[in-house]
Protein backbone atom coordinates (compact mmCIF):
# COMPACT_ATOMS: atom_id res chain seq x y z
CA UNK A 1 0.00 0.00 0.00
CA UNK A 2 1.61 3.35 -0.86
CA UNK A 3 2.06 6.39 1.81
CA UNK A 4 -0.69 8.88 1.29
CA UNK A 5 0.17 12.20 2.49
CA UNK A 6 -3.79 13.12 2.29
CA UNK A 7 -4.91 10.08 4.22
CA UNK A 8 -2.90 10.53 6.84
CA UNK A 9 -4.73 14.39 6.89
CA UNK A 10 -7.62 13.14 6.95
CA UNK A 11 -7.20 10.55 9.39
CA UNK A 12 -5.70 12.60 11.54
CA UNK A 13 -8.27 15.56 11.33
CA UNK A 14 -11.27 12.88 11.92
CA UNK A 15 -9.33 11.63 14.87
CA UNK A 16 -9.01 14.91 16.64
CA UNK A 17 -12.24 16.21 15.47
CA UNK A 18 -13.77 13.00 17.47
CA UNK A 19 -11.42 14.14 20.26
CA UNK A 20 -13.02 17.70 20.64
CA UNK A 21 -16.93 16.41 20.35
CA UNK A 22 -15.64 13.68 23.14
CA UNK A 23 -14.23 16.52 25.25
CA UNK A 24 -17.03 18.88 24.29
CA UNK A 25 -19.79 16.43 25.18
CA UNK A 26 -18.13 15.22 28.49
CA UNK A 27 -17.95 19.37 29.23
CA UNK A 28 -21.66 19.77 28.50
CA UNK A 29 -22.38 16.40 31.06
CA UNK A 30 -20.40 18.04 33.83
CA UNK A 31 -21.86 21.65 33.61
CA UNK A 32 -25.87 19.24 33.40
CA UNK A 33 -24.64 17.80 36.57
CA UNK A 34 -23.48 20.55 38.39
CA UNK A 35 -27.10 22.56 37.84
CA UNK A 36 -29.14 19.68 38.50
CA UNK A 37 -31.59 19.93 41.13
CA UNK A 38 -33.59 17.36 42.96
CA UNK A 39 -36.40 17.76 44.70
CA UNK A 40 -34.60 17.75 47.62
CA UNK A 41 -32.36 20.32 47.26
CA UNK A 42 -35.59 23.12 47.46
CA UNK A 43 -37.98 23.84 49.42
CA UNK A 44 -40.95 23.40 49.49
CA UNK A 45 -44.23 24.94 50.92
CA UNK A 46 -45.96 22.04 53.29
CA UNK A 47 -46.99 21.55 57.39
CA UNK A 48 -45.38 18.97 59.75
CA UNK A 49 -47.22 17.25 62.27
CA UNK A 50 -44.84 16.69 65.04
CA UNK A 51 -45.43 13.15 67.16
CA UNK A 52 -46.59 15.47 70.21
CA UNK A 53 -49.03 16.75 68.04
CA UNK A 54 -48.66 20.59 67.13
CA UNK A 55 -48.99 21.15 63.16
CA UNK A 56 -46.12 23.64 61.76
CA UNK A 57 -46.60 25.38 58.48
CA UNK A 58 -43.78 27.18 56.65
CA UNK A 59 -41.16 26.14 54.39
CA UNK A 60 -39.66 22.68 53.88
CA UNK A 61 -36.77 20.77 52.88
CA UNK A 62 -36.74 17.01 53.52
CA UNK A 63 -33.99 14.73 53.38
CA UNK A 64 -34.70 11.03 53.49
CA UNK A 65 -31.36 9.62 52.88
CA UNK A 66 -30.66 11.21 56.39
CA UNK A 67 -34.14 11.23 58.08
CA UNK A 68 -34.20 14.20 58.85
CA UNK A 69 -35.97 17.67 57.52
CA UNK A 70 -35.42 21.07 57.93
CA UNK A 71 -37.97 23.41 58.81
CA UNK A 72 -37.93 27.50 57.88
CA UNK A 73 -40.44 30.00 59.54
CA UNK A 74 -39.72 33.73 59.68
CA UNK A 75 -36.38 33.12 58.44
CA UNK A 76 -35.59 30.57 61.71
CA UNK A 77 -34.49 26.95 60.25
CA UNK A 78 -34.81 24.40 62.64
CA UNK A 79 -34.09 20.79 62.00
CA UNK A 80 -36.30 17.59 63.13
CA UNK A 81 -35.44 13.38 63.07
CA UNK A 82 -37.47 11.13 62.09
CA UNK A 83 -38.16 10.34 65.88
CA UNK A 84 -39.48 13.97 66.45
CA UNK A 85 -42.16 13.56 63.27
CA UNK A 86 -45.65 12.16 62.68
CA UNK A 87 -45.99 12.89 59.13
CA UNK A 88 -45.27 15.74 57.10
CA UNK A 89 -46.74 17.30 53.65
CA UNK A 90 -45.15 19.79 50.99
CA UNK A 91 -46.43 20.81 47.56
CA UNK A 92 -43.40 19.83 45.14
CA UNK A 93 -43.14 22.90 42.53
CA UNK A 94 -40.73 19.98 40.31
CA UNK A 95 -43.41 17.88 39.61
CA UNK A 96 -46.54 19.72 40.34
CA UNK A 97 -47.86 17.84 43.02
CA UNK A 98 -48.63 17.26 46.63
CA UNK A 99 -46.58 14.49 49.04
CA UNK A 100 -47.00 13.16 51.95
CA UNK A 101 -44.24 11.48 53.73
CA UNK A 102 -44.50 9.47 57.47
CA UNK A 103 -42.04 8.65 59.90
CA UNK A 104 -42.63 4.87 60.32
CA UNK A 105 -41.10 2.20 61.97
CA UNK A 106 -38.11 -0.14 59.64
CA UNK A 107 -35.82 -2.67 60.51
CA UNK A 108 -32.54 -1.25 59.12
CA UNK A 109 -30.69 -3.55 61.66
CA UNK A 110 -31.39 -6.94 62.40
CA UNK A 111 -33.15 -6.39 65.35
CA UNK A 112 -33.95 -3.18 65.65
CA UNK A 113 -36.48 -0.85 64.56
CA UNK A 114 -35.87 3.04 64.20
CA UNK A 115 -38.59 6.01 62.88
CA UNK A 116 -37.83 6.17 59.37
CA UNK A 117 -39.14 8.89 56.50
CA UNK A 118 -41.58 6.91 53.65
CA UNK A 119 -43.42 8.47 50.94
CA UNK A 120 -47.20 7.26 50.67
CA UNK A 121 -47.61 6.76 46.84
CA UNK A 122 -50.84 4.99 47.57
CA UNK A 123 -53.28 3.42 50.44
CA UNK A 124 -55.63 0.65 50.56
CA UNK A 125 -55.56 -2.67 50.26
CA UNK A 126 -51.96 -2.96 49.46
CA UNK A 127 -50.22 0.31 50.19
CA UNK A 128 -47.54 1.47 48.57
CA UNK A 129 -44.37 3.68 49.84
CA UNK A 130 -40.96 5.14 48.62
CA UNK A 131 -38.22 6.00 49.46
CA UNK A 132 -35.41 8.04 47.38
CA UNK A 133 -32.20 9.06 47.35
CA UNK A 134 -29.03 10.19 45.39
CA UNK A 135 -26.71 7.96 43.89
CA UNK A 136 -24.36 8.21 41.27
CA UNK A 137 -24.67 5.98 38.25
CA UNK A 138 -22.60 5.28 35.41
CA UNK A 139 -23.60 4.86 31.45
CA UNK A 140 -22.31 3.69 28.78
CA UNK A 141 -21.58 6.91 25.85
CA UNK A 142 -23.66 6.62 22.28
CA UNK A 143 -21.81 9.72 20.94
CA UNK A 144 -17.62 8.50 22.35
CA UNK A 145 -16.08 5.24 23.40
CA UNK A 146 -16.23 5.16 26.61
CA UNK A 147 -18.59 5.90 29.94
CA UNK A 148 -19.91 8.97 32.04
CA UNK A 149 -21.12 9.14 35.30
CA UNK A 150 -23.85 11.02 37.10
CA UNK A 151 -25.76 11.88 39.89
CA UNK A 152 -29.42 10.59 39.82
CA UNK A 153 -32.70 9.90 41.67
CA UNK A 154 -33.45 6.61 42.80
CA UNK A 155 -36.29 5.33 44.03
CA UNK A 156 -36.90 2.22 46.85
CA UNK A 157 -40.08 0.81 46.62
CA UNK A 158 -41.95 -0.98 49.62
CA UNK A 159 -45.35 -2.51 50.81
CA UNK A 160 -46.87 -1.93 53.96
CA UNK A 161 -48.78 -4.74 55.40
CA UNK A 162 -51.85 -4.39 57.73
CA UNK A 163 -49.76 -5.98 60.81
CA UNK A 164 -47.91 -2.66 60.30
CA UNK A 165 -44.64 -4.65 58.50
CA UNK A 166 -42.92 -3.00 55.79
CA UNK A 167 -41.09 -5.41 53.13
CA UNK A 168 -39.20 -3.93 50.16
CA UNK A 169 -40.56 -4.42 46.64
CA UNK A 170 -37.69 -6.97 44.97
CA UNK A 171 -38.01 -4.46 41.62
CA UNK A 172 -39.13 -7.74 39.77
CA UNK A 173 -42.75 -7.66 37.31
CA UNK A 174 -42.97 -11.50 38.14
CA UNK A 175 -43.28 -10.96 42.11
CA UNK A 176 -45.26 -8.12 42.05
CA UNK A 177 -48.16 -9.96 40.14
CA UNK A 178 -47.55 -12.80 42.48
CA UNK A 179 -48.68 -10.90 45.18
CA UNK A 180 -51.67 -9.27 43.17
CA UNK A 181 -52.88 -13.40 43.53
CA UNK A 182 -55.79 -13.63 41.88
CA UNK A 183 -56.33 -10.02 40.63
CA UNK A 184 -52.78 -10.98 38.51
CA UNK A 185 -54.55 -11.23 35.17
CA UNK A 186 -56.47 -8.55 35.86
CA UNK A 187 -54.08 -5.98 36.97
CA UNK A 188 -51.22 -7.18 33.99
CA UNK A 189 -53.99 -6.14 30.75
CA UNK A 190 -54.79 -2.94 32.55
CA UNK A 191 -50.63 -2.25 32.52
CA UNK A 192 -50.36 -3.65 28.89
CA UNK A 193 -53.22 -1.50 28.16
CA UNK A 194 -52.11 1.72 29.47
CA UNK A 195 -48.32 0.89 28.62
CA UNK A 196 -47.21 1.25 32.39
CA UNK A 197 -44.07 0.79 33.96
CA UNK A 198 -43.80 -0.68 36.99
CA UNK A 199 -40.31 1.10 37.69
CA UNK A 200 -41.67 4.25 36.96
CA UNK A 201 -42.58 6.12 40.55
CA UNK A 202 -45.88 7.22 39.61
CA UNK A 203 -46.93 4.52 37.23
CA UNK A 204 -46.46 2.26 39.94
CA UNK A 205 -49.05 3.81 42.08
CA UNK A 206 -51.40 3.91 39.17
CA UNK A 207 -51.13 0.09 39.32
CA UNK A 208 -51.50 -0.40 42.60
CA UNK A 209 -54.60 2.08 43.02
CA UNK A 210 -55.91 0.11 40.11
CA UNK A 211 -55.35 -3.44 41.82
CA UNK A 212 -56.86 -1.71 45.01
CA UNK A 213 -59.94 -0.59 43.39
CA UNK A 214 -61.26 -4.29 42.47
CA UNK A 215 -62.09 -4.93 46.20
CA UNK A 216 -64.06 -2.25 46.14
CA UNK A 217 -64.73 0.60 49.05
Amino acid sequence: MKFSLHRTVDLFRKKQDAFFISAFLLFVLSLSAKAQQFPSDLWHDGKIVLLEGDTLRGSIKYDLQQDVIQFNSNQQITAYSARKILFFEIFDNSERRYRQFFALPFSSIAGYKAPVFFELLEEGKMTLLSRESIEYRTYNSPYYMGSYTRLVLVYKYFFLDEKGNINEFTGNKNDLLELMNKKSDEVEKYIKANRLKYDDKYDFAKIVAYYNSLFGT
